[in-house]
This record gives structure tokens, sequence and C-alpha cells, in this order.
């Protein structure tokens, strides 16, 4: 083992690592924490857990082959089935953009005291464009320490929240070993399918894979190609292992902070404050419900301004730090299943408009409760996504055409297959609840008929 190979190695996974502290993530976090208290950072550490061993596929595939996850699919898969794999992962990356343009214009919304209105924060986020395309010019390494210092800030973030709120250790340590969840309902398992579709993100494999090919492998030599696996595997888990660390700060500061509190209340503790938002929450004796605007407010509440700006700094860096991965995902997808060599100017303006444009109209003509709960939607078309990359990437992986001597055993092939097939179940779930709670016949027979177009064209990929 060599330290100096490692850092040689360490960036990728780092790239990859973005994707699990999105908005979208903190959002489920932090939802977690007020619904379920402790009691689902097991079903967390075993999101990211099984997150990990899904990257591992993705990351061998791209050593092995010298190809991403698209470019094999692109080489494997018939014309047809191509294209629609390319529109679901296309898909995928797009509601993923939304996230990040909305959690980019709360922080805004939040840092400015309410004077940048929403639209103007989602205005604001077309400028990450331009940060990209500048930091791009300046090479990978560059890149991947700007990547780095936008965790560092998360970190800090967020590590003062949990400074600041003091959660209770032994319930902190009980909710992470312990698989229990006593006295929980039908909310808290939503909230626990929630937090696997959020944590496994189906553009991240095609991600990963393409960001290890910026390693120099010589592919002729079987022990140079098992020391580039080695060390991309040691450099997800450290960078997977601080993003749980972070995720778990969110987590357990709004468990210790707000676990079975009331409208009320948060009402008074925030009219105490003289807080200008405590009008967000009606004074009665509901549960809580938060989402990252809300969440940063009761915080402030609570603890203070420097509670709020400090959060809005965390969620603002969680933004933009995946809107520059979500790039790159975009990027690699087109050119591989297209084999379309846009420029990432041409590529950024054209996603980057597709995710603006709804988002900035509910902006301007909804307030921020509507914006926040277009996440619920996201990440349910997210879950939708997955199967179109977990199975090419386990087929793929499995395949001695395709890996030679570096193909799965029986254990991964057997092991990945019932992993996939867990999360594609719950996600399914996760889905089936969300379609229910709209209570209207025609979403219903809609979603049915979609069900088995859906459905059949995952049997097909199987």
């Amino acid at each position: 083992f060599s330290f100096r190979k490692l850092w040689a190695f360490t960036g990728p996974g780092f790239l990859m690592s973005i994707a699990y502290l999105d908005p979208g993530n903190i959002e489920s976090d932090l939802q977690s924490g007020a619904v379920a208290g402790f009691k689902l950072l097991w079903v967390l550490m075993l999101a990211t857990i099984i997150g990990l061993l899904l990257q591992r596929l993705a990351a061998r595939l791209g050593v092995v082959t010298g190809l991403h996850l698209a470019e094999v699919c692109n080489r494997q898969y018939q014309k047809v089935p191509r294209i629609i794999l390319w529109l679901m992962v296309e898909l995928a990356i797009i509601g993923s953009d939304m996230q990040e343009v909305i959690g980019s214009a709360i922080a805004i919304n939040l840092l400015s005291v309410g004077k940048v209105p929403l639209w103007g924060g989602v205005l604001i986020t077309i400028a990450d464009t331009f940060v990209f395309l500048f930091l791009d010019k300046y090479g990978l390494r560059k890149l991947e320490a700007f990547f780095g210092f936008l965790i560092t800030i998360m970190a800090l973030t967020f590590g003062y929240e949990y400074i600041t709120v003091k959660p209770n250790q032994e319930k902190l340590l009980k909710g992470l070993f312990i698989p229990y969840c006593q006295n929980c309902g039908t909310t808290q398992l939503e909230q626990a399918v929630g937090i696997v579709g959020a944590v496994i993100m189906p553009h991240n494999m095609y991600l990963h894979s393409a960001l290890v090919k910026s390693r120099q492998v010589n592919r002729a030599n079987k022990r140079e190609i098992r020391e580039a696996n080695k060390y991309f595997f040691i450099e997800s888990c450290i960078a997977l292992f601080v993003s749980f660390i972070i995720n778990i700060f969110v987590v357990t500061v709004f468990a210790e902070a707000f676990f079975e509190k009331t409208n009320a209340d948060v009402n008074n503790v925030c009219v105490n404050a003289s807080s200008p938002h405590s009008s967000l929450f009606p004074n009665n004796n509901e549960t809580l419900e938060v989402d990252i605007y809300k969440g940063g407010v009761v915080l402030g509440c609570y603890f203070g301004p420097a509670a709020l700006y400090i959060w809005a700094i965390g969620i603002l860096a969680a933004g933009q730090s995946s809107t520059m991965t979500g790039t790159y995902s975009g990027q690699f997808v087109m050119e591989g299943f297209l084999n379309l060599r846009w420029s990432r100017f041409a590529r950024v303006l054209l996603t980057r408009s597709i995710a603006i444009t709804p988002t900035l109209f509910v902006s301007i003509f909804q307030d921020v409760e509507h914006l926040t709960g277009m996440n619920d939607f996201l990440n349910v078309l997210m879950s939708l996504q997955l199967p179109f990359a977990l199975i090419p990437v386990l087929t793929f992986t499995s395949l001695p055409s395709v890996m030679n001597d570096f193909a799965n055993g029986v254990f991964w092939k057997v092991g990945g297959g019932l992993l996939i097939l867990l999360i594609c179940s719950i996600n399914m779930y996760f889905v089936v609840t969300y379609v229910m709670s709209l209570n209207h016949l025609a979403l219903y027979i809609g979603a049915a008929i979609l069900s088995v177009i859906y459905l059949s064209f995952v049997a097909y990929l199987v």
C-alpha cells in the first residue's frame, strides 16, 4: 500500500460522493430526524454501504474496459432501447438538476433575509454555468480540489449545527447499530424508503464509471488494473464515509431538536425570538413538518440567526457542487449514448434551461412551500430511473466478453442481483405510495398504464 498512489487516484470518488450530499439528500435527512428521531440512522448507513458497493461496480467497469457505462450501453444495446435508456437517464439528470436549483434558490433567499425572491435565486443559479466552465479550463485536478473545498464547507457548516445542538450520543449510536424502529407507523416507513431513494442516484453510476478514466492505467497489465481497482475502492470508501458523517450531522440535529415538536411549540419560540418567519408555523398542535427552508428558519429561532445563515451556506455549497457533477454526468451520458460531441457550454445551457424553466414558473407564481414540495415529485422521478443504471452496470460487469478476467463472480452476481431487486422494490413502494396520496382515479389509471410499459422495459434489460 502506498499513500502516494492513493493520492494520485484520489478525486473521482469525491466528485461522485457529492451526489450523496445534494439538497434532495439534505432534505431527506432533516425530515428523517424530525419524523423518526434517531431511529432511521441505520437505514441511512445501510443505503450508503449499498451505494458504495454499486459505485465499486461502476468504477471497475471504467477501469477494466477503458469505457464508461454510457459507451458500453451504446455498444451492447440495439438502437431503440439505447435511445429509451438515454432518455430515462436524461430525465434523472434533469430531475436532480431541478433539486439543485431549488436548493440554491432557497439558500440565497435565506442568506438575503428574503430580499432576493425565489425567482431571483433561480436566475442567479444560471451563474453556475460560467463558474463551471471557468474552472473546467484549468484541468480536472483543480476542479477536484474545488469540490474538496465545497465538501469542507458542508462539513464545517453542518458540523457547527451539530456542535450547537449537541445530540444525544447514546441515542445516535443506538440508532446507527440497532436496526429497529419502535412505535413507527406509515410516515416513518415512507421516510425510510425516501432515504434509500435519495441516497442511491442513477446518473451517479454513469458519472463514476467515466471519472475513473481520468487516471492513466495500462490495461494490458493485470497487476496495474487490480491496483487501480483497489485504490479507487479505498478512495470511494473514504469519500462516502465523509458524506455519511455530514448526513449524520443533519439527521441528528433535527432528531435532537425537533422530533415530536408541534407547530405551536415552534411558533412560540419563533415569536419570542422576533423571527420574521413565525407565520410559517400555525399555532396548532399538529406535528412539525420541515423542509430545507423551514429547517433553516427553525434553527434560527431556536439557536440564533447565526445557525440560520450557516445552514444556508451549507445548503448553497450542496447545491453548487451537485450542480457541477450533474453537468459532468450529462456530458458523459450524451457523448456515450449518442456519440454527440457538444461543447460543455452548449450541454450546460440545454439541461440548465430545461431544469430552470419549470422551477422558475413555480417560484414566480407559488410560495417557497410549493417549491420545496416539488422535491417529493423529483425523488419519485429519480427512483423510477434507478433500474436504468443498476441493471446495466451489474449486467456488463458480469460479462466475461466485456470484463475478461475481471468479470463478477457468483457472489457478486447473486448478491448484486438481490441488492438491485431490493432497491427497485423499495423505490416502487415509494412511487405507489406517492401516486396513492394524489387521490385521483384518472391518475391511478394513467399510472397503471405507464407501469406496464415501464416494467416491460425493465424486464427487457434484465
